[in-house]
């Protein structure tokens, strides 16, 4: 039984759905914030996913994240730069919206079951690293752009600051959580 089960146990599963709904929540505040620096925005999203993994573990986290998804492609303005709608995913940034899925679950995983911090933020950079990928794999596609183009506006410019975005989450994921407990 992992800590999340531990958790679900002790607090019931009404407890689990609200915190998953409020994690959800955060999620629609956070991740429309955002500085267009290009075709791809800085946003809050990878930091709200990174805490939600923290305090939900990796399904509940990646449930989290899925929901919100499909908030914004009823047409709620909950993307990046108060957008919505499946528009969205098909254009330029679509792949890094999907790629967030799988950097869910890879670093939610990792989360759960690793508590020495540096294996948890190697997980969220694999996670982070699967979510560049797919990113830019679709970025080039939908833009007809190479993929050292797209790698320079896509990727390189937003290393720096995601990995500030692990850092804060590790910091205050496990410190919220204890707090709820």
């Amino acid at each position: 039984m992992n800590q999340t089960e531990t958790i679900d146990y002790k607090h019931g599963k009404t407890y689990a759905i609200t915190v998953t709904a409020l994690m959800t929540a955060v999620t629609c505040i956070l991740a429309p914030l955002s500085i267009p620096i290009g075709p791809v925005p800085i946003s809050l999203t990878n930091l709200a996913i990174y805490i939600s993994l923290y305090l939900l573990g990796w399904k509940r986290g990646t449930i989290s994240y899925l929901i919100y998804l499909l908030i914004g492609l009823v047409g709620i303005p909950v993307f990046s730069g108060f957008t919505g709608g499946p528009a969205k995913l098909a254009g330029p940034t679509g792949g890094y919206i999907i790629g967030f899925i799988a950097m869910a679950i890879i670093a939610g995983l990792v989360i759960d079951h690793f508590h020495q911090p540096w294996l948890q933020l190697i997980g969220m950079i694999v996670g982070t690293i699967i979510c560049y990928a797919l990113g830019t794999a679709w970025f080039c596609f939908e833009a007809k752009s190479t993929v050292s183009g797209a790698l320079s506006i896509c990727v390189f410019p937003f290393i720096p600051g995601d990995l500030i975005k692990m850092v804060i989450a590790m910091l205050i994921g496990p410190a919220i959580k204890k707090r709820l407990r």
